[in-house]
């Protein structure tokens, strides 16, 4: 990570947060009377596309205005923060979470997304972490009742994976001192993965932006302590040292980045290479040197290609950054 790549991801996602069109709406409308406009609907987050991908643009901008404080780019940020974040603003989107039909709205990739903006806020002692505070409280209330009424995680490789928002949420619960979620979380997590074992990794889909295989061992390593999450990923991946699962190791191949499903796969590739750098962290001799050497050229094959086509422009920039600076 350098100023000047922390720069042009800043104006990436200063071009996006606030640009309303194209939108694609999470939205149950409840007749012929409920008028949706994203503005009206969502005055903070109704830009990038869609409601969580400008919530982990605004995320982008967090980060790199506390890791970069000299960024050239900060006075906009600043000034799009302003704006953004008010008491009236936040309500808006928080009263949304009223309509009748909402319960399943942006559940979980958005929940943890806005959590992580709000634990992103909160480390930089930013002002706007207490005014976002109602919001970020009511979508981790969400998220601990849900928590005991999923019987079943979702593995899949995109939204609604259940592992990658254990993960982001986590970070929050880190931030936040709040224990009891991040006990409740590894439970869920021991209860639902606790017992697989020679992961076959058939992936990527052809809509992946995550690999269901990795992600699961991430959340794992987040929750469990270093002995157990050692005993558990070798049982996990144990052939791992050897290059197996090989598909795995190979980098998706990107046929047409104007498709928004199939431009997913540069994000596989890039979360691939986030995943890959933290497992490899809590990991050692081989299966470490395998990992690193494999995060590298995921990140090659997708780092060049955040922006270009408005179908990955609005939210690669955020895997990016994930790739290049880690979670914490």
């Amino acid at each position: 990570m350098t100023p000047d790549l922390a720069a042009r991801f800043a104006r990436i996602a200063l071009g996006h947060v606030t640009r309303e069109y194209p939108h694609k709406a999470d939205h149950v409308y409840s007749g012929d009377d409920d008028r949706y406009t994203p503005r009206l609907v969502h005055p903070i987050f109704y830009g990038s596309f869609d409601w969580h991908s400008c919530v982990h643009g605004y995320w982008l901008l967090a980060r790199l205005r506390r890791l970069y404080p000299d960024l050239a780019e900060a006075a906009a940020i600043d000034a799009v923060f302003a704006d953004a974040f008010t008491p009236a603003k936040v309500e808006a989107e928080r009263a949304y979470l009223d309509r009748p039909d909402t319960r399943g709205f942006e559940r979980p990739y958005g929940w943890a997304w806005l959590l992580m903006l709000a634990a992103e806020l909160t480390v930089a002692d930013s002002p706007h972490a207490a005014t976002l505070r109602p919001l970020a409280d009511a979508f981790a209330g969400r998220w601990r009742a849900f928590l005991p009424v999923l019987t079943y995680p979702v593995r899949v490789g995109t939204h609604a994976n259940t592992a990658f928002a254990l993960v982001l949420i986590d970070r929050y619960a880190r931030v936040m001192g709040d224990d009891d979620l991040r006990r409740l979380m590894a439970d869920r997590a021991e209860s639902w993965f606790g017992q697989d074992r020679a992961a076959q990794a058939w992936e990527p889909s052809g809509q992946d932006f995550l690999s269901p295989v990795l992600i699961e061992a991430m959340a794992m390593q987040r929750l469990l302590p270093p002995d157990g999450f050692a005993r558990w990923f070798a049982a996990f991946l144990p052939e791992l040292a050897a290059g197996r699962p090989g598909a795995l190791f190979t980098p998706a191949r990107v046929s047409d980045r104007s498709d928004g499903q199939i431009a997913h796969l540069d994000g596989l590739n890039l979360s691939r290479a986030w995943v890959m750098r933290s497992l490899g962290e809590a990991l050692s001799g081989p299966v470490a040197d395998r990992l690193s050497d494999s995060a590298a050229r995921h990140l090659d094959a997708a780092l060049d290609e955040v922006a270009g086509d408005y179908m990955g422009e609005h939210w690669l920039a955020s895997f990016a950054l994930l790739a290049l600076t880690g979670l914490d």
